[in-house]
């Protein structure tokens, strides 16, 4: 990459043409070193979430994880699981990760420098041995390089510009696709062609209509029209137009001028139809269904309807990640003299939106024997009802001797 001076003792990138007059600036522009691509534009997390269809995949997946409320739980034996509301590293996830962001901030905030960079880091806060704080760290700012020893040894770099050392217990380490094992590797680095063509797409786009490249009609005359003419058509046609109080009125041509309509160039459907190709890729390399981003016209491989293709996101992408959350959290914030505890996202959180589904689980897993009514009522919100902790017999189970003969099918079974 080439600079050049630019006025005010600025410097310049030859190109991009963006001034850099600042230290933050040049630093920025320094890391665009090696992010070009085949389109002649440079591809960063910046510049990449300008472009629609990566603003809107990152959107929906970090959206996902930041609504989904996590919880700190506990294996009593092999069947029973207990919630532990009480656990100090529960208030950090639930209620306050550090003194300036809500939960769902921090987790989207995390979650999108896992999509954009590969990696998402977090200061580990520990206070008596237990975790007290997550403070969010610049996946730009930190090196990681892995010892002989393979311990990991984590090097930031501080706003100040100073170095520091981070020891690996004091920090929590998001990895996405990772080739090395180390780190991971960021969708922008594989999806850089892809998000290159549609950035210079829509630069296209923009200055050829900045330029009045475009047309819906033209005027034409038999003859030659003189400077003075020109002038003077142009001027009524000005005023007709202007405010719109013409609409729909016809429009009276002298002197035997004709209007012609100008139709869609075929260069213009294909640009059109390059722009719908560029973000089908881009959500493919994030693992988003088309029509979540606005792309309904066309058959997608995820399914042959939308709930299916929905079913497919949280099933092959939004898992993946939450996987990742609830694996990164058991190693980095929970103590080893724990083993029982661990942290699991509500995964039935998914479905808030979607009142019939929600009703007919509920049903079913109250029919059979699954979920107590009292417990429904938690996961709706709401308080327990005197009665409500029992849990019924599968229908087929009903009158066998494990229900105890003579039952009826309405007895419930007490827990």
């Amino acid at each position: 990459m080439n600079w050049i001076t630019g006025p005010r003792n600025a410097v310049q990138d030859s190109s991009g043409g963006r001034e850099i007059s600042s230290t933050s600036d040049l630093e920025a522009a320094i890391r665009m070193v090696g992010m070009g691509s085949a389109s002649g534009v440079s591809v960063t997390p910046t510049s990449a979430m300008r472009v629609a269809a990566v603003y809107a995949c990152v959107r929906l997946i970090s959206g996902a994880v930041a609504n989904l409320p996590s919880h700190v739980k506990q294996r009593l034996d092999e069947q029973t699981r207990i919630d532990r509301p009480d656990h100090p590293l529960s208030k950090v996830l639930r209620r306050k990760p550090n003194s300036w962001q809500t939960p769902s901030q921090f987790k989207r905030m995390m979650q999108a420098h896992l999509l954009l960079r590969g990696n998402g880091y977090a200061q580990i806060v520990r206070s008596r041995g237990n975790v007290i704080a997550l403070n969010p760290l610049d996946p730009d700012r930190m090196k990681v390089t892995q010892n002989d020893d393979l311990t990991l040894k984590y090097v930031y770099q501080r706003r100040d510009g100073r170095r520091v050392v981070l020891p690996s217990d004091t920090v929590m380490h998001l990895v996405g696709l990772t080739l090395d094992g180390v780190t991971g590797v960021s969708v922008l680095t594989y999806a850089r062609e892809a998000i290159g063509l549609s950035i210079a797409q829509e630069g296209h786009g923009s200055t050829t209509f900045k330029n009045g490249a475009r047309f819906s009609s033209v005027l034409k005359h038999p003859a030659k029209l003189g400077k003075e003419a020109q002038e003077n058509l142009r001027a009524s046609l000005d005023a007709y137009r202007a405010g719109g109080e013409s609409e729909g009125k016809a429009l009276i041509l002298e002197e035997g001028m004709d209007v012609a309509q100008m139709s869609m160039k075929a260069t213009d459907a294909q640009w059109i139809e390059s722009r719908k190709f560029s973000r089908g890729d881009i959500a493919m390399f994030f693992g988003v269904p088309p029509h979540m981003i606005g792309d309904t016209d066309k058959a997608s491989s995820w399914g042959t309807g939308v709930e299916h293709q929905s079913i497919g996101f949280v099933t092959y992408t939004l898992e993946d990640h939450l996987t990742t959350w609830e694996e990164t959290a058991n190693r980095d914030l929970i103590s080893e003299d724990e083993p029982d505890v661990y942290v699991r996202f509500n995964r039935k959180a998914l479905v808030r939106g979607d009142i019939k589904t929600r009703t007919e689980h509920y049903t079913r897993m109250m029919q059979w024997g699954v979920y107590s009514p009292n417990e429904v009522r938690k996961f709706e919100d709401s308080n327990p009802r005197e009665g409500g902790d029992v849990y019924y017999d599968p229908p087929n189970m009903a009158g066998s001797k494990e229900s105890g003969e003579g039952e009826s099918d309405d007895d419930p079974k007490s827990t």
